[in-house]
């Protein structure tokens, strides 16, 4: 089980650090309900993600994708596609980065986030989790990983229970952040949100590359 939980920490790792999904809690931290909405938002993030990972390993389950098996072949096939495609989705989005002295911008229903209801907050956390394709893209392989293993089903709940844990830290950061340090926390949250913002694109191909590259190196000698 330590060998699965060591294979999928690239994947949760490509969700921790993911600047929409932090920028937006660090948004709602600025919110009429701070701590309601942000706190709102992160147990709906989870919840996303917790769907997203265990229908996919159940499907997993469902299909058989035992170690050296065609299908289990037919899945690393189609993961190394995924890795191709995502290096090729890194390069993009590298060149389309902003210049120096072009302002940076952030997704249009952002606009409005400041005031969301805790319920809206949710809802946004919860389609974040679920339906971000970089996510969704994170939960297959991490699917695959963990159905492979031969794992009894609560081995794969507890290897399951670590990802969701360390892919929700980055939206946790915010929020720890406002709780211990208060009125203080203003000032360190605007300079993440501004650093996050100006290197949203650089630190997307950096991903995008990391975990494709990871893909095609997992699943070459397995296709």
């Amino acid at each position: 089980m330590r060998q699965v939980i060591g294979d999928v920490l690239p994947f949760a790792v490509v969700v921790m650090v993911s600047p929409i999904n932090i920028v937006a809690a660090i948004l709602l931290l600025f919110s009429k309900r701070p701590r309601l909405n942000a706190s709102c938002y992160l147990v709906g993030f989870v919840v996303g993600l917790t769907l997203v990972i265990g229908g996919l390993t159940v499907l997993a389950n469902a299909i058989g994708l035992v170690s050296g098996s065609d299908r289990s072949r037919g899945a690393s096939v189609f993961l190394l596609a995924l890795g191709a495609a995502l290096i090729i989705v890194a390069v993009r989005k590298f060149h389309r980065r902003p210049g120096p002295d072009e302002p940076a911008s952030l997704p249009e229903w952002m606009d409005g986030i400041a005031g969301f209801s805790a319920r809206r907050s949710f809802a946004t956390g919860a389609a974040i989790g679920a339906g971000n394709p970089k996510n969704i893209a994170v939960a297959l392989g991490t699917s695959v990983a963990v159905s492979s293993a031969g794992l009894t089903t609560a081995q794969q709940v507890v290897v399951l229970v670590v990802y969701i844990f360390l892919a929700c830290l980055g939206v946790a950061a915010p929020i720890v952040t406002m709780l211990v340090l208060g009125d203080r926390a203003g000032a360190v949250l605007v300079g993440w949100k501004a650093w996050l913002t100006r290197n949203n694109s650089t630190m997307m191909a950096v991903i995008y590359l990391f975990f494709g590259i990871f893909l095609i190196g997992k699943n070459l000698g397995a296709a």
